[in-house]
């Protein structure tokens, strides 16, 4: 069996983080790692009825900038979709929701800070 990838683990002990810290926020964890043929949605939470899609990047140094900078044009556009065909799955047309991306960053993701930014970007921007 070969070994596991460390940045895969490294991904996965973010996402974990992320999820600890948006639930000591008073967010409640609706689903995570949803896998479509589109791609994956991080973590779908729900924030006082608000639908939250949250891209989670882990990150080792500072040397890519911070949360604003961890989601291009070009990943918004797909958690847009990967959002749509979520709600529709779902029926929820009328819910309400919005994109967050959560930064965890250091040398071990354990011990890391995080930075969390609530409505990261506007679906209208696409």
């Amino acid at each position: 069996m070969p070994a596991p990838d460390p940045r895969h683990q490294f991904g996965q002990v973010s996402e974990t983080r992320a999820e600890q810290f948006l639930v000591a926020k008073g967010y409640r964890i609706l689903d995570r790692n949803v896998r479509t043929q589109l791609g994956e949605l991080d973590l779908v939470a729900d924030d006082q009825g608000v639908v939250v899609f949250v891209e989670v990047k882990g990150r080792s140094t500072e040397v890519f900038g911070g949360a604003r900078l961890a989601v291009d044009h070009r990943k918004r556009m797909k958690l847009t979709k990967l959002a749509a065909q979520y709600l529709a799955q779902r029926h929820w047309s009328e819910k309400v929701c919005r994109f967050d991306v959560v930064l965890v960053q250091g040398s071990s993701s354990i011990q890391g800070q995080i930075e969390h930014l609530p409505n990261a970007f506007d679906v209208a921007e696409y």
